[in-house]
Formats: structure tokens, sequence, C-alpha cells
């Protein structure tokens, strides 16, 4: 269950801060069977030059790219299966260019990137992967035509240019990348919805019994950053601001979850206050179909007309 709340957060995270640069499908379905590429990106050419406001994670938007986020170390047959399914995106493009009668050039074949907390040397060995000068520490590329890269996140180097992919890692190199997320100033573009985000996953693991150090960690590191943001927007007389973000982030979680939902159901979330998007964010990991969504809104009208 932990593991499913990561893979969503990290979809949700890498889309959120993909989005404005270019068209981001995640998860986005491979043809040849039914399996499904976590994040494929897709930059607009002009908003190239703002990438680099996200670091190393904007060098590798600036052409078209497959991003595969694990929580866990990934292993050897994680890492086939990941090839497996870019070789197929690479010839769904060329059948396309083929029927098209045009030719298609490198840059045009999505770049893959392998996102694991940590590899060991006979793994990465294995691969025949190999660090680049003008990459930093923890990124290792493929041999050339796989357009393949390992990023190693726990081996990257604690500096601003990859905070946005230390996000993504596990246990004390999390948490200093969200030390270093907070103290960002508080009008950077991807600081207020990475902390939602981080927020929305917080929530959802606190509701689980059995979870791991790691996470248990990371809800006590989230706790009070929470808590600190919630009390500073009703000092600062935001919490029509406040109520307005949680319900987006309930939206683009029930969205991803159910499909997209009827405009009278997203009217009735938006009339939601803040307690009740609050448990409507922890309700919604049960949720399996649209009707246990009208069920909850149901309950909760019933309860306010008491």
């Amino acid at each position: 269950m932990t593991r499913f709340i990561h893979d969503q957060f990290s979809k949700d995270y890498l889309e959120e801060l993909l989005k404005p640069f270019g068209t981001v499908q995640a998860p986005s379905r491979v043809a040849a069977e039914v399996r499904e590429i976590d994040v494929l990106f897709t930059p607009i050419p002009t908003q190239a030059a703002k990438l680099n406001t996200l670091g190393i994670l904007g060098r590798m938007a600036t052409t078209p790219a497959i991003f595969e986020p694990f929580r866990n170390p990934a292993s050897i047959e994680e890492i086939k299966d990941c090839l497996s399914k870019s070789l197929e995106v690479n010839k769904a493009i060329q059948r396309e260019a083929n029927r098209n009668k045009s030719k298609i050039s490198d840059s045009e074949i999505p770049q893959q990137w392998i996102l694991t907390p940590t590899a060991s040397e006979t793994i990465i060995a294995g691969f025949g992967a190999v660090l680049k000068s003008d990459w930093v520490e923890g990124v290792y590329f493929l041999p050339q035509h796989f357009r393949t890269a390992i990023v190693i996140i726990h081996q990257l180097p604690s500096i601003p240019e990859t905070l946005w992919l230390r996000i993504l890692g596990r246990g004390k190199v999390q948490q200093r990348a969200i030390d270093e997320l907070t103290a960002l100033p508080a009008n950077h573009p991807f600081q207020r919805v990475t902390l939602e985000l981080l927020y929305s996953l917080q929530q959802n693991l606190r509701i689980n019994q059995n979870i791991e150090t790691d996470d248990r960690e990371l809800v006590m590191r989230l706790a009070p950053l929470y808590q600190e943001d919630r009390e500073r927007a009703r000092q600062e007389g935001l919490q029509q601001g406040l109520q307005q973000g949680e319900q987006q982030l309930i939206l683009r979680l029930l969205n991803r979850r159910l499909g997209e939902i009827d405009i009278s159901l997203t009217e009735q979330i938006q009339g939601l206050s803040i307690e009740q998007l609050e448990s409507l964010g922890e309700a919604l990991l049960d949720f399996a179909t649209v009707a246990d969504l009208e069920v909850w809104l149901n309950q909760q009208q019933d309860a306010t007309n008491q």
C-alpha cells in the first residue's frame, strides 16, 4: 500500500514540475501489452530556456524524456522492464515515421531516466552504465543506443541543481532535500506545489498502520511543517487561498484515481470545508469507483443536515 502511495506521489510530483514546460503523460500506456510508463514528457521548444529552474531535472527534460521513479532500489528485472518499455516506445515512434514516410532524429526519441535511491556497483556494471564528465556524480549512462541513464539519487551531490531529484530520495537524503525546499523563497515557482504534494503524501502515509521507518520519520518531519503552514495561512488571512489549494490538490488526486469526475461532483467538493477536504484526502485512497466518492459526499451532506 505504501509503495502505491509513493508511486503516485512521484508521478504527481514530476507532472507538476514539468507541465509548465511541455506535455506530460503520467502514466502512458505501451501499446505492445498492458504496461505503463510512469511519466512520458515532451518539451515545448519555446520553454526550454526556463527549464534551468529545475536544475539537473530540467536538463533531463530539454528533450523528450521517459521518467521511471522507484521508491525502493530498482532491481535488475525492474531495470530490464524499463528498457523493454522504452524500446517499445521507440518502435512506435519509428512505425509512425514510416507511415508518414519521414525520418526521425535521435533527439526525437525519448531519453529514459530510471530514478532509484540506490544501486549496487554490480548492477551498474552489469548494464554497462558509466559516468559522464559533463554530468554530476550519480548519473550513469547505458551504451548510446539504449538512450537510458540510471540516476542513483543518494549519490547525487547535495547542491541546489539536484534538489528536485533528491526530493524523491529516502530517509536522510529526502529529509535534507525537504529542509532545502522549505528554505527557498516563498515566491519560488515550485516550492508551494511541492510542499502541497508532500503534505498529501504525509496525510496518506499517516493513516497506514504498518509503515517503514523511513516513512514514519517522513511523517514526523512533515507534520510540523504542515501545521506551521496552516497556522501561517490563518494568521495572514489566507484561509480562502488555502481552501482553494486543498480543493485543487484533492481534485487532481481524484481525477488520477477515478478518471475525470463529473462537474456536479466537482462543485460538491468545492463546497467542502478544509476539514472535510482533509478527510476526503485520506478517504480517497480506499475509493475504487466514482460511486465510492458519491457515497462519501452523501454522508457528508447527511452529517451537515443533522
